[in-house]
């Protein structure tokens, strides 16, 4: 393996200190579940209506009951931007989440609950505001200067867009540019190397406590934008900055974001990335295609030996999945079952568990577009509670129109006190999985192929076997369980014995038959 730059400079000491602490028993020994926080949007943690991170520390314990390994954390650098996906400062975290400080602190946290940290990063662009943007306004020649694209170098102005925008209007109706960044300069990587490494040990003595496990890639991509200027990244600049990262700590790991929200298989293949999000699995539940997820499925058994995929159904960027299911409570239980059960390794944007509501506005002459998918988390029946982090509040769409409001039954304090509720369903699913071990590391076998209007597949590991039907329409459907018969079998949903090979699922219906536990 190339050491890089870093493993070179730090030696064999860091890396073999990572080793020995930088990996958390739970989350490799047992099934992993990731759990996707917009900061801004979780919790509030001292009355500024601005998710922090010391709000999402104080509900640990709530994640904890749903078995979750990983919390993947939204961009925190400084940024003009309510997202803050382009940054004025990479290196800064932003002090309404709790600057550097609470930054360590939430870390810490996690790791003393066996909880890995995952940080998403953004860095392929800067806003304007960033010392490098400035040091080509009116002081051209500095060398940071370089690290952006211009358009015309001799002029020093006219910055290489984001896309074919020179500017964007921000969601509080400001306009700010951005800029693409030169990628394919080795001193421009090997900065980014030294901020990413700052984040796995920030007091650079290989001691790693405070330190991520890992990092999500914004939209990763081999030609930035598509625009022929920036291309070969892959080689150039995505594989030796992982390479060099994972030299020093072999187990971090670098999520991928596919730019075209495909299959994502180059990303992990020619570029480094340990895993990648999936996106066609996503796209077959969101369209409950039952040949759709049988492709997936067998597509992804493609991938090269030692990545993996991160099921999901909801993200940061798309509709939310009980909008697009009309909250229908049939549909979103299969789609939760779908998502939990066909991976080894499924995510949950937060409030998905709950059913949150939210769908993109078609007026996209601000960033507000995509505040509905990003409304506040729900702890409390009452929208406004303390705690809520309603930071969006105002006279705007996103305000006026939200979906989510007091009282709906969408929340915390309104579902934990229901067993019938999604927040209950997802429970029991989730304990069903971390007791069943073939759910998580099990093989794949996609049945009833013949089936146009359910999907069924088994999950096997050794003598462990469990057996999953989606009626997938609005007519009751006879599918075999292919179970073995001298095993006894049990409904892992509705308990009590099945005896018999072939089961009848209600319209919209869903099953779990197993081996019965011994």
């Amino acid at each position: 393996m190339r050491r890089g730059w870093l493993g070179r400079l730090l030696g064999a000491g860091l890396a073999l200190a990572a080793l020995m602490s930088g990996s958390q028993a739970s989350a490799a020994d047992g099934p992993r579940l990731y759990y996707h926080v917009f900061v801004r949007s979780f919790a509030d943690s001292n009355g500024d209506r601005i998710g922090d991170l010391p709000g999402v520390a104080a509900h640990l314990d709530y994640l904890a009951k749903l078995h979750v390994t990983h919390i993947l954390l939204t961009p925190m650098q400084a940024s003009p931007f309510y997202h803050n996906y382009f940054a004025t400062d990479f290196d800064a975290v932003d002090e309404a989440y709790g600057g550097e400080a609470g930054c360590l602190a939430f870390v810490r946290a996690a790791h003393a609950r066996h909880m890995k940290v995952i940080l998403d990063e953004e860095f392929q662009y800067v806003a304007e505001g960033h010392p490098w943007w400035r040091a080509n306004e009116g002081r051209p020649g500095r060398p940071e200067g370089r690290f952006v694209l211009w358009n015309d170098p001799a002029a020093q102005k006219r910055p290489e867009p984001f896309l074919n925008a020179p500017k964007y209007r921000t969601h509080d109706g400001r306009m700010v540019g951005i800029a693409m960044v030169d990628l394919h300069r080795n001193e421009v990587r090997e900065w980014f190397e030294r901020m990413l490494l700052r984040r796995v040990d920030p007091h650079g003595d290989g001691s790693l406590t405070d330190g991520v496990d890992g990092f999500r890639i914004d939209h990763m991509m081999d030609d930035l934008d598509g625009k022929g200027r920036m291309t070969d990244l892959f080689r150039r600049f995505w594989k030796p900055l992982i390479t060099s990262l994972r030299a020093v700590r072999p187990d971090l790991e670098f999520i991928a974001e596919p730019s075209d929200w495909g299959d994502g298989r180059d990303h992990m293949r020619r570029g480094g990335a340990t895993a990648v999000f999936d996106f066609p699995l996503r796209a077959a539940i969101v369209r409950l295609d039952a040949g759709a997820l049988r492709r997936a499925v067998s597509a992804a058994r493609l991938d090269p030996p030692g990545t993996h995929r991160l099921s999901f159904i909801e993200n940061h960027d798309v509709d939310r999945f009980a909008s697009l299911m009309d909250s229908d409570p049939a549909k979103l239980r299969i789609g939760a079952t779908l998502g939990l059960m066909l991976g080894s390794d499924p995510i949950l944007y937060y409030g998905q568990e709950l059913g949150m509501r939210g769908v993109e506005e078609k007026d996209h002459s601000s960033d507000g577009a995509q505040i509905p998918l990003r409304e506040a988390f729900r702890w409390q029946a009452d929208l406004e509670a303390p705690g809520s982090a309603i930071w969006y509040t105002s006279d705007a769409s996103w305000w006026t129109g939200r979906v989510n409001r007091t009282g709906d039954g969408v929340s915390v304090e309104e579902e934990a006190a229901s067993a019938t509720s999604l927040l209950a369903f997802y429970r029991s699913l989730l304990d069903l999985r971390a007791q069943r071990p073939e759910l998580w590391r099990g093989h794949v076998v996609m049945g009833c192929e013949h089936q146009r209007s359910a999907v069924c597949f088994s999950r096997r590991l050794g003598r462990r076997w469990t057996f999953v039907v989606a009626n997938l329409s609005d007519k009751p459907v006879t599918v075999s369980t292919q179970m073995n018969e001298r095993r006894a079998a049990t409904d892992l949903l509705e308990g009590g014995k099945v005896s018999t090979r072939t089961i009848i699922v209600p319209p919209w219906g869903l099953r779990l038959v197993g081996d019965k536990a011994r």
